[in-house]
């Protein structure tokens, strides 16, 4: 099973999904970014181990290049997989992890899926790249059978806070995604259907010796694909004073830090039959330092 479907054209919103698609038509320039895909991914599988569920068919919902495949496999080796993408070349990639039913190459909120298609879906780092959560957990409600259950991280606000007030020093140009609050995230379940969301949080600092290792590092994140991003190449002066304010960022031990926050959410369907509530709570933890 592979087809694709083009993007959802949001003309009034702050990300253009077919930047998106275009900054990852090229795997090799994410390659330097997965260190901390592959941390999260593991710190996901992690809570995911208390969790008990054995799903027959699940969804990798932006798998990138399905590095999170064999994982999913080895937890439930009995589930049918599909990998899903907005780019092409990703999926051509996840496709050499073998043993998936299907790649489809599709938006997050526009899934071409029957309703109740799979008891799990799952999507690490992906959620931050569409303008519309609450489009992408009404579609996500959807594909889930009645007792599905879905796991999920995305970046939260404070992620690249220092670079981002960098180029408001420099550029009067968006660079940094207008990424989500925790709190609204877990609303935008509840709303969209799932009941029981927990949602939590925690601040991952990367730190740095060079600064071109930090920039190099954050494209190879996926890049700008704001709508106000500069259409340009940024200028020398305005690029040489972006460094000069980074250097000054250096801490006691002349490196300077870059912070990941992470958020992570894991919700049901339905509630266990063991459970007769008439609301649906949203539990947070605080994150770890």
């Amino acid at each position: 099973m592979s087809f694709s479907e083009e993007p959802l054209v949001l003309p009034d919103s702050p990300v253009d999904l077919m930047r998106v698609r275009q900054l990852f038509a090229l795997p090799s320039r994410i390659a330097g970014s997965a260190f901390l895909r592959r941390e999260v991914a593991d710190r996901m599988h992690e809570r995911l181990s208390m969790i008990r569920v054995e799903p027959k068919r699940m969804l990798d919902a932006g798998c990138g290049e399905g590095a999170d495949l064999p994982l999913l496999r080895d937890r439930f080796p009995g589930a049918k997989m599909v990998a899903l993408d907005a780019s092409h070349a990703m999926l051509l990639e996840a496709k050499k992890h073998g043993k998936v039913m299907g790649t489809v190459c599709a938006n997050f909120a526009e899934l071409p899926f029957m309703n109740g298609s799979f008891d799990m879906l799952w999507s690490s780092l992906s959620l931050h790249w569409h303008p519309e959560p609450l489009s992408v957990f009404s579609a996500w409600k959807r594909v889930l059978s009645k007792d599905g259950m879905l796991m999920f991280s995305c970046f939260g606000p404070e992620t690249l806070s220092p670079l981002k007030v960098a180029f408001q020093q420099v550029d009067g140009y968006g660079h940094v995604l207008p990424f989500t609050e925790m709190h609204d995230l877990g609303d935008r379940m509840v709303e969209a259907g799932f009941v029981s969301p927990v949602l939590d949080r925690e601040v991952i600092h990367v730190t740095y010796e060079h600064v071109n290792s930090l920039l190099s590092d954050v494209r190879a994140l996926g890049g700008n694909a704001l709508r106000t991003r500069r259409q340009g190449l940024m200028g020398k002066t305005a690029y040489s004073d972006l460094l000069d304010y980074l250097e000054n960022e250096r801490d006691a031990d002349g490196r300077i830090s870059l912070p990941f926050e992470i958020i992570y959410g894991h919700a049901f369907c339905s509630y266990p039959e063991k459970e007769k509530q008439a609301e649906a709570p949203v539990h947070f933890f605080p994150y770890r330092q």
